[in-house]
């Protein structure tokens, strides 16, 4: 374990040594040094380069290249020393400006004939490296994450929800519906970068710690990794397009860029980091469009309408990845109804360029987002067009537009005959299938008869067979089944009758037992049910898939329904099927889908098939539905939302022998919880020192225009997002209350205050970084509580568990 550590602290050390010309620019930009140094660039876009290149290579220790023979240094044993010695090439100031690399580097050797020693700067190899090494030196000084990964021990294995993304994945690359509870896009654009990669879609991705076995997986978590590492620039510049202040963005940055948690979440096959790809996107348009207003900037021109389309994308992306996304667009709508108000308020401007904007801003940040949304659910859509295991959880319509399902292209009667072998599937949403089988309600849970359950997927157990209630069989042909006629209903691979009585539901109390009873179809008078067409009259015919049915107990006077409870593992975890005696239960709807019966002309199911709005509308009921009907499995570790800030307990992404865990570096996370409460307090001094304008030194309006205007993002649910935001708010803090206290001092006291505190603040965070990597990087060896750890003195708190 000691080992791994020292290798990862000479990673980070070899990273930060060529940044000199740069580090030396930001040391001048924030105070930090006298004379200013020779950037040959603007401070603003060196700064952006550090972060640029600090946040490739971070995220690229996620891959260490494989064993490889490279004639730099001739052969190289040890990957480790590969990585650094292409690191220093690729991203030395005299690799981006044509000069001689530095001695004892990796390209120090001498040129090869025919080529000069200064040949321009385009010249990306000086040495005598072949032209396979001199490629891999080119890709990797531009994006270092690219390089062939995953020889780490452990890292080619499957990583905690991997099993589902990647699986989703694959039925994308399959083209095989299924059913999740989030949009689509992010798992389309996982699916693609797989397929672009070589990977076949034929991986099961199981459970998390098999082994890929020569799986192309590698080209999905580039692609996660990519979008992951793209968001530690792009929070630079909107903190940057905030607060106009280098210390301020340099700070929140590299908050963000040092949290292992963050790190962690970016480097597998997840909608994380795509999720905070968009919404970083988003956040940096929103304060771009912000600028453009204040600078009055047309609100037709070039230049706002190309930054408001790109705010509207990096929203529908946003909400087509996760619905907390959501979140994200009220934000934007009060920061555009803020927009707005300030111009309206602005008396030298004309009503009409209020009316401008709005109009601009409706069709750019409303019906812009809306058609691509709508378009991605299109393609999602047009792509799942063969039957899957999802299909259960949605209408016969639906199913009947899916390749491979019971009901595509199939025909079947369309009235209801006595005799004919059914399936009713309930039509609250996500509604399963009435369903049974060859097993009884445990002892102590009603009458001990034949479990009756809701079952979301196609079996053969969902048969049943429709009779008249006082017979087998009617005589003399077909006879349709008719709205308010009594029935019986056997099932098909038990012969029991679907039977209520005086006896409470397994979970719903209040209503009454449903059970199988009776032996070959013989029951009683408890098994005879009234069958209603709801909006129907009585005496119409009961039609296939159409008709909406109730059925109400003859003798309890209570409807069929399904609670969308779960039962226990007794009921195979299968939904609960109870008798309402309140027969305006709108759950108790019913349709029968699968109609066999051959004494009857059939009719072919598209004429029942739905079209895409339906389709679409029905796709965001059921995914709300199962949204808030989701329960940890058994066994499976949960945590509050107050624990999230705090960094109370984490998560395993790899058990055995190489564990990675996803857990926050504390010095972030707990500084941005300080730094959190802090900022209430000063919110509320500052308001009842608004009138005297002055705050801690500073005029509250500048402090308010520049900081506080993103608060309200510090609401999202997810801890991740927050993740970004509380440490932009962490940063702007840090720079307004070190400028507080400076403005206390005399000039020479507070810069050397100044200074010392920023340096503090930046080393600490850098250093709690090369503490806690191996959490993100893969540790080895005894847990931290065992004997002999390397990793016990990380661990602060008790509850965590690596």
């Amino acid at each position: 374990m000691k080992g791994r550590c020292d290798r990862r602290g000479d990673d980070i050390a070899f990273m930060l040594m060529p940044l000199t010309k740069e580090m030396n620019c930001l040391r001048y930009t924030a105070g930090l040094a006298v004379d200013k140094p020779d950037c040959g660039h603007p401070c603003f876009p060196q700064a952006c380069r550090v972060f640029i290149k600090l946040g490739v290579l971070f995220f690229a220790n996620s891959f260490p290249p494989r064993q490889q023979r490279c004639e730099i240094h001739g052969s190289f044993s040890d990957k480790y020393a590969l990585v650094r010695t292409l690191r220093v090439v690729s991203i030395s100031p005299g690799f981006m400006n044509g000069s001689p690399p530095p001695v004892g580097s990796a390209s120090s050797s001498p040129p090869p004939s025919g080529r000069s020693e200064n040949s321009g700067n385009n010249a990306l190899c000086r040495s005598t490296t072949p032209p396979t090494c001199q490629r891999h030196v080119a890709v990797r000084s531009e994006v270092a994450f690219y390089a062939a990964p995953h020889t780490v021990p452990g890292a080619a294995n499957v990583r905690w929800d991997e099993t589902h993304f990647g699986k989703m994945a694959s039925w994308y690359i399959n083209r095989t519906f299924f059913f999740d509870v989030h949009p689509p896009l992010g798992k389309m654009l996982i699916a693609l970068s797989g397929k672009l990669s070589g990977y076949d879609g034929k991986y099961p991705f199981e459970k998390p710690g098999d082994k890929y076995n020569g799986t192309r997986y590698e080209g999905m978590r580039i692609f996660c990794t990519t979008l992951g590492a793209l968001t530690v620039p792009i929070t630079f510049l909107s903190i940057w397009e905030m607060t106009q202040s280098m210390e301020a963005t340099f700070v929140g940055t590299i908050l963000l860029l040092c949290d292992v948690g963050y790190l962690t979440l970016n480097r597998y096959i997840l909608l994380d980091p795509i999720l905070l790809f968009f919404m970083s996107c988003a956040i940096y348009g929103a304060f771009k469009v912000r600028t453009l207003t204040d600078s009055g900037q047309p609100p037709y021109s070039t230049r706002m309408l190309s930054w408001q389309l790109f705010l509207g994308w990096s929203l529908a992306c946003t909400m087509s990845v996760k619905f907390v996304g959501l979140f994200l667009v009220l934000f934007v709508g009060l920061r555009t109804i803020a927009d707005l108000w300030n111009i309206l308020g602005d008396l030298t401007k004309p009503v009409t360029l209020t009316l401008k904007h709005l109009i601009g801003r409706t069709f750019t940040l409303i019906l812009w987002p809306i058609v691509l949304y709508v378009f991605f659910f299109w393609i999602h859509l047009t792509v799942l067009n063969k039957s899957g295991n999802g299909d259960g959880f949605y209408s016969s319509g639906f199913q009947a537009r899916l390749e491979g399902n019971s009901l595509h292209n199939a025909s079947a009667p369309r009235l209801v005959a006595y005799g004919a072998l059914v399936t009713l599937k309930n039509h609250r949403t996500g509604g399963g299938y009435l369903h049974s089988h060859h097993h009884l309600y445990p002892a102590g849970v009603g009458a001990r008869q034949q479990q009756i359950t809701t079952y979301t997927h196609k079996d053969d157990n969902n048969r049943w067979v429709v009779k008249p209630y006082d017979r087998e069989a009617v005589s003399g042909g077909a006879v349709a089944v008719r709205s308010g006629d009594l029935v019986r209903l056997t099932h098909a691979a038990t012969g029991r009758n679907l039977h209520s009585h005086r006896e409470r539901a397994p979970l719903s109390h209040k209503y009454l037992q449903v059970t199988g009873y009776g032996e070959d179809g013989v029951g009683d008078a408890n098994d005879v049910w009234k069958i209603l067409i709801s909006g129907g009259k009585d005496g119409e015919e009961v039609q296939t898939v159409r008709s909406k049915l109730m059925f109400v107990h003859y003798l309890q006077t209570c409807v069929l329904t399904t609670t969308g409870k779960q039962l226990p593992k007794w009921g195979y975890e299968q939904q609960e099927v109870a008798c309402n005696p309140n027969l305006r239960d709108k759950h108790a709807l019913w349709n029968v889908e699968d109609n066999l019966f051959d004494d009857l002309p059939k009719v072919s199911f598209d004429a029942y098939a739905s079209g895409f709005l339906e389709r679409f509308i029905e796709s965001h009921a059921v995914m709300f539905q199962g949204n808030s009907g989701l329960k940890p499995k058994e066994g499976e570790v949960t945590s509050q939302p107050w624990q999230w800030p705090i960094n109370y307990r984490g998560q395993f992404f790899s058990g055995s022998g190489h564990r990675v865990y996803l857990l926050g570096n504390p010095v972030v996370w707990w500084s941005n919880l300080i730094f959190l409460v802090v900022f209430f307090f000063i919110y509320i001094i500052n308001s009842i020192r608004e009138k005297r304008a002055q705050a801690f030194g500073i005029p509250v309006q500048e402090f308010y225009k520049k900081h506080l205007n993103y608060k309200i993002v510090l609401y999202f649910h997810h801890y991740f997002p927050a993740l970004v935001f509380s440490s932009m708010l962490t940063g702007i803090l840090t720079e307004y209350l070190l400028r507080s206290i400076k403005s206390y001092l005399s000039p020479e006291l507070g810069r050397s205050v100044y200074q010392c505190a920023m340096g503090l603040v930046i080393s600490t965070t850098v250093y709690s970084f090369y503490l806690f990597s191996p959490l993100a990087y893969g540790m080895t060896g005894p847990l931290a509580h065992e004997p002999n750890s390397t990793m016990s003195g990380l661990k602060w708190l008790e509850s965590w568990e690596f």
